[in-house]
């Protein structure tokens, strides 16, 4: 493996629901992007920026560079799903530097110092809007996606990540910053950071850089004096620089590490999944191997069986017109969309364990028994369907199969065990039916028991409850109970004004907060567990 392919940039592969508005703007991006390409090789990007220092460069942090866009080689990048999307949002960002049909820019002062090229985010929005032909909701929402990603950071209150449509200052970010144009932060780079910020602020540090000081004190105890050392050394030469220059560096590498490490409880659009090991785009050794397969493939693909075109269509077409409803991008949400109106009705009317589901919810569930039992709402009303008909061992096995399939790898023998003596075994309190021959390969399995030693048995009881159970469900009392109960809300109207004013009061989102909360609360409650048998038990004996 190559060395840049080791530091890919932290962008993911499945987006955050912040950057679900990303996908939207990509048709208007493409024109921002050609219109750049023009003037990429004459402009300088760094109009707004003064010259700064990267955040892991230790011997050249003296050295002050102006930096220019640069077509630069993507380091293992160019195949992730975001890079895109963030090559477009370059291309916007270089719009709204050029000096003549840019956004305008001023001076600010600031403690006894001057910041310049700093820009109001009314003016943003105004340019946006303007340059876009977009209104000032698509505009805002355009504008908040370049604050989360680190185009654009803020100068008055640097945790908040959006953007506000009146006053307030923003300054664009260093192309050095750039996502696209940086691979994956290091916890070196990280801790040098904070290192060098506690011996500025005289370890006066916020709470959570506090924690995460000392986790990577304890993490990195190898090469801390290493670190120490590089952090005097860039605040010694940090000194000998302009005071302008310094305080705009300050900001920069801050805004950085608030985009690359958030504090807690807040969403990340940096957040992204396993890295990708292989390179879809290189090209293959073409060897015996490779025209063997490629052989096999082509004889698979003649004897699959065909299907007309007009049947595939209308196969595609009926999907699409089942969930156009469901689709946030064709429908909006009801009652409002909370990233946008920041109001939290829709994330409570759509927690996993909510008393009274919404109709769209109960209807989508008609739709497939997957969808029925992908819903935790679902699954635990048709768990009381299935008790009702004396038949729920069935739905308790399959959950059991998945949380065996998906469960820690040092407790797969003991879950095995459970499940055999619980479903499987002679005179079992939740004996399943199946078949003989799927009865013996389960059991023979569970001798030497893995992962996917229930498969068989899963899939049969599955089959079992979809082809049968599951259009009793749709029949019975209990589907057509929850039908008449379930909630149908009022869509939201909002006015600028209101909107204004939500995002300036804008709060951590319910689910994630309430998901956290629970998540501390469950960990207390786990560890001042009793157990009340050992406590009879030993009663007992002291009797």
């Amino acid at each position: 493996m190559s060395k840049h392919s080791k530091f890919q940039t932290a962008l993911c592969s499945r987006p955050p629901r912040r950057s679900t508005i990303t996908w939207a703007f990509l048709p208007l991006l493409h024109q921002a992007e050609v219109n750049a390409s023009a003037r990429r090789s004459t402009t300088s990007s760094s109009r707004h920026q003064s010259g700064s220092p990267p955040v892991g460069a230790h011997v050249h942090f003296e050295k002050t560079v102006k930096m220019t866009i640069k077509l630069i080689r993507d380091h293992g990048q160019h195949y992730r799903p975001r890079m895109a999307c963030l090559k477009k949002v370059e291309a916007l960002v270089i719009e709204m530097q050029d000096p003549k049909s840019g956004v305008k820019s001023f001076e600010q002062k600031r403690n006894a110092t001057s910041i310049p090229h700093v820009i109001a985010g009314q003016d943003i929005t105004a340019w946006i809007t303007s340059h876009m032909t977009v209104d000032a909701q698509e505009a805002q929402a355009l504008g908040t996606m370049l604050v989360a990603y680190g185009f654009i950071y803020p100068l008055q209150d640097p945790k908040t990540l959006i953007l506000r449509p009146d006053g307030s200052l923003y300054r664009c970010q260093t192309p050095y910053f750039w996502p696209a144009q940086k691979w994956k932060a290091q916890d070196t780079d990280y801790a040098i950071y904070l290192a060098k910020r506690n011996i500025r602020k005289k370890g006066i540090l916020d709470q959570y850089e506090q924690e995460r000081y000392r986790k990577l004190h304890k993490w990195l105890n190898h090469k801390w004096d290493f670190i120490v050392n590089q952090a005097k050394e860039q605040t010694r030469a940090g000194k000998a620089r302009m005071k302008s220059d310094r305080v705009v560096f300050s900001y920069q590498e801050r805004a950085y590490w608030i985009v690359h490490r958030p504090p807690p409880q807040t969403h990340s659009a940096m957040d992204y999944g396993v890295d990708r090991l292989i390179d879809p785009n290189a090209e293959e050794e073409k060897n015996s191997y490779y025209y063997r397969r490629i052989i096999i493939f082509r004889q698979q693909a003649i004897m699959r069986s065909k299907v007309k075109s007009t049947v595939s269509l209308g196969a595609l077409v009926k999907h699409t017109m089942t969930y156009q409803s469901h689709d946030p991008f064709l429908t909006p949400c009801l009652p409002s969309n909370p990233w946008q109106t920041d109001d939290d009705t829709y994330w409570a009317l759509n927690m996993p364990d909510v008393d009274l589901p919404t109709k769209m919810t109960v209807e989508r569930w008609s739709y497939g028994f997957y969808e029925l039992l992908r819903d935790p709402r679902g699954r635990a009303d048709f768990r009381l369907f299935l008790k009702k008909e004396f038949s729920g061992e069935n739905l308790a096995f399959w959950e059991a199969a998945e949380e065996l399939k998906w469960g820690a790898a040092s407790a797969i023998s003991e879950k095995a065990e459970t499940i055999f003596k619980t479903f499987l075994a002679p005179g079992a309190p939740c004996w399943i039916n199946i078949d003989g021959r799927t009865m013996g390969l389960t059991v023979k399995g569970l001798q030497h028991p893995h992962r996917h030693v229930l498969d068989a048995a899963q899939n049969h009881i599955f089959m079992l409850m979809k082809k049968d159970t599951f259009y009793r469900y749709l029949k019975s009392p209990v589907y057509k109970d929850i039908q008449k109960k379930a909630i149908s809300p009022a869509p939201h109207n909002f006015t600028d004004a209101q909107l204004e004013q939500n995002a300036r009061n804008r709060k951590p989102g319910l689910y994630p907060s309430v998901t956290w909360q629970r998540q501390q609360k469950e960990k207390v409650r786990t560890t001042t567990l009793i157990d009340i048998k050992k406590l009879m038990a030993n009663k007992l004996d002291r009797q």
